[in-house]
């Protein structure tokens, strides 16, 4: 029998309080379920953009399953942070808040965290107005936030291609 593979994250203390205060918001984002907010559109997008009746059909059919998913995937990121103690990084001294912490994921947690990494990404690319590779505005300090989630999706892909 093959023992499964895995994956190490290593995440400061601070980059891990905010990562799990994104992954709160986001859990919120998806069980709250508005539609009409573009970035739940954006979580479920049309699979018949030219017929409008064939995709309200379909998201009727599946977005509240796919939105179920996103929350289930979240929750596993959310637990996983959870465990390093990250109720007062943020009131931590530097030097604390600096630490590294290393989180251990199985293939199936992986993608769960790769899942909601992605759509995390999405949001925020919704929420600052990213359509292309030029809607990006270095002087904008907000997307640091969004190079910094796809910077650690990026990780994860290189890691999970390893596997």
């Amino acid at each position: 029998m093959t023992t499964p593979r895995l994956i190490v994250l290593q995440l400061t203390r601070i980059e891990a309080a905010h990562l799990q205060t994104l992954v709160t918001q986001f859990a919120e984002l998806v069980e709250v379920r508005d539609d009409d907010d573009p970035a739940v559109a954006r979580l479920t997008p049309d699979a018949y953009p030219d017929d409008a009746r064939a995709a309200s059909d379909f998201r009727d059919a599946t977005q509240d399953e796919l939105l179920r998913r996103r929350s289930t995937d979240a929750a596993v990121v959310s637990e996983a942070l959870d465990e390093l103690g990250l109720e007062e990084a943020m009131d931590e001294p530097v030097e604390r808040q600096i630490e590294e912490e290393l989180i251990t994921l199985d293939p199936d947690q992986a993608a769960a965290w790769l899942r909601t990494l992605a759509a995390i990404r999405l949001v925020l690319a919704t929420r600052l107005g990213v359509t292309d590779e030029d809607s990006h505005d270095d002087r904008d300090p907000r997307f640091g936030i969004y190079d910094w989630v796809g910077f650690r999706l990026d990780g994860l892909v290189k890691a999970l291609d390893e596997i």
